[in-house]
């Protein structure tokens, strides 16, 4: 609708120019015509300076209501959580507690088996065979035309 109206009001501004051009010179009806041109190009930048702003205060007004629904509906949701979990609290310390004990048992383990992990790997590293198999042998003299 700003656009009608500023469009409006241009070519009214225009037709009034243009006939006040066939009653006065022509230097002066040329001046007067740039002027109309001028102020018409102010008009059109003021709506869209007009729009912009509208846009702009759309925008926010969008991003409060959105923001205004999310709190609603986090507020519903913490609300169903509450109620559907009875008593949050005691469940988490709950929780809490089972968390802990399967901790504790999990460092017992630890501590019976680290020594035999150990022992292991150990035995492993120091641990050198200094045969060589056969079929690693047998590839060798094939490469090597033995």
């Amino acid at each position: 609708s700003v656009h009608v109206v500023t469009d409006k009001r241009l070519v009214h501004i225009i037709l009034i120019q243009l006939l006040s051009l066939s009653t006065m010179n022509s230097s002066s009806g040329i001046q007067e015509l740039m002027a109309a041109e001028t102020r018409a190009s102010q008009i059109v930048a003021e709506a869209r300076m007009a729009r912009g702003e509208r846009m702009k205060q759309a925008k926010n007004d969008g991003q409060e209501l959105i923001d205004a629904y999310r709190a609603e509906r986090q507020e519903e949701f913490n609300n169903m959580v509450l109620s559907a979990g009875g008593s949050g609290g005691s469940y988490s310390a709950k929780l809490q507690a089972e968390t802990n004990s399967e901790i504790m048992s999990m460092q017992g383990q630890f501590q019976r088996n680290a020594q035999k992990a150990i022992d292991v790997l150990l035995s492993k590293c120091c641990e050198v065979s200094l045969e060589v198999p056969t079929a690693r042998v047998r590839a060798t003299q094939k490469q090597f035309g033995m």
